[in-house]
């Protein structure tokens, strides 16, 4: 029977969802026949009543490489609890979730694809339970969506925060600086740890270990004692000091942001060590820029994959890798806690061993 299924992309975006919608796409016209629409802006396409936008295979055949997403995402858009602004300028928080899924039957969609994180797969599991046929695909830059080895975007994002760590080293080394990166990472340090040590990192600072500043200070200093006067410090936006808390920024009509911790340790470094300190932020640098080759074959397999979770109706399910198998795990149970690094694990083990320091 032919169905007619929809795709949307929410939270952030990440390098790869592009190739995501084009394997949804090849695979639902290819093998089973199937109409693809792409819903506009996340979850607050199914609100704001846009048209759909036609996914053929000729208007996807070449998006594979293209970073961002052809359907726009918003990581605010939550039917169950939709801000509305009243006459007065004050603000109704409203459940319309009942109005999404009424959306989706007038679209006369069998199937729903939500690309996204742990906040948009909290979305998508909650509309199950009101009988929408909803399947996942995971993705974050942050790796954190618990029960899948990895989620496309994070190599990509690794890439990038590498690449900026092996530049930064140049300029470090030239003028005998301290240079702090801070990376994204709100409670998993993933890119962190991983670029860190890819990167030659002499500290790395993360969500999972509170910081002493002293130490950190410690490691420069030893490393200053032993002739070498640079040093690179990698930094995760919610890393925090011991006895802290997360650093946010205010930006206009006071907005707040998560970010800034990286300037709070180059202060707190400028006023312990004689040592020329930088601070570079990457920002949304780590989302940008085309998919990795890694990134497109993952996204790629997670987006064939997702078609056949709906020719099984697998509604509340969502596809992630384990090992190198491609493999089905409940939206429930993904989001029931993050997935962190282990401090008192291997990795964080090898790092010690390497001789960096985490505060």
């Amino acid at each position: 029977m032919t169905k007619r299924i929809g795709i949307l992309t929410g939270g952030g975006d990440a390098p790869g969802l592009n190739a995501v919608i084009r394997a949804v796409v090849l695979v639902a016209n290819n093998r089973y026949g199937w109409e693809v629409v792409g819903i506009r802006e996340g979850f607050d396409g199914l609100l704001s009543g846009a048209p759909v936008l036609p996914l053929t295979e000729e208007r996807v055949r070449l998006i594979h490489g293209r970073g961002g997403t052809i359907l726009g995402a918003v990581n605010r858009g939550n039917p169950f609890v939709k801000v509305v602004e009243r006459a007065d300028g004050g603000v109704d928080s409203l459940d319309l979730s009942a109005e999404a899924f009424d959306r989706m039957k007038d679209l006369g969609l069998d199937a729903l694809i939500a690309a996204g994180g742990d906040g948009t797969m909290a979305i998508a599991q909650k509309l199950v339970t009101l009988g929408a046929p909803i399947v996942g695909v995971p993705k974050t830059i942050d790796n954190d969506l618990n029960l899948t080895d990895v989620t496309f975007g994070f190599d990509s994002a690794i890439v990038t925060a590498t690449e900026a760590l092996d530049k930064l080293q140049t300029t470090a080394e030239s003028h005998h600086r301290a240079m702090v990166m801070e990376v994204m990472g709100r409670n998993a340090g993933w890119i962190a740890m991983m670029a860190g040590v890819a990167g030659g990192a002499d500290a790395i600072l993360i969500p999972e270990i509170p910081f002493d500043i002293n130490v950190v200070c410690e490691k420069i200093e030893s490393l200053r004692r032993d002739g070498r006067r640079y040093s690179l410090i990698v930094v995760a936006e919610g890393a925090t000091p011991v006895g802290g808390k997360q650093e946010f920024s205010t930006l206009s009509g006071g907005v707040m942001r998560l970010g800034g911790i990286s300037y709070l340790v180059g202060e707190m470094l400028a006023n312990r060590i004689d040592a020329d300190v930088r601070v570079t932020v990457l920002g949304h640098l780590q989302r940008g820029g085309q998919p990795t080759p890694r990134d497109r074959w993952l996204a790629t397999r997670f987006g064939a994959a997702a078609v056949r979770l709906i020719a099984e109706e697998r509604w509340g399910y969502l596809v992630a890798l384990r090992g190198t198998e491609v493999i089905s795990v409940s939206m429930e149970d993904a989001i029931r806690q993050l997935k962190v690094i282990d401090v008192n694990g291997a990795m964080v083990q090898m790092a010690r061993d390497l001789g960096i320091v985490f505060g």
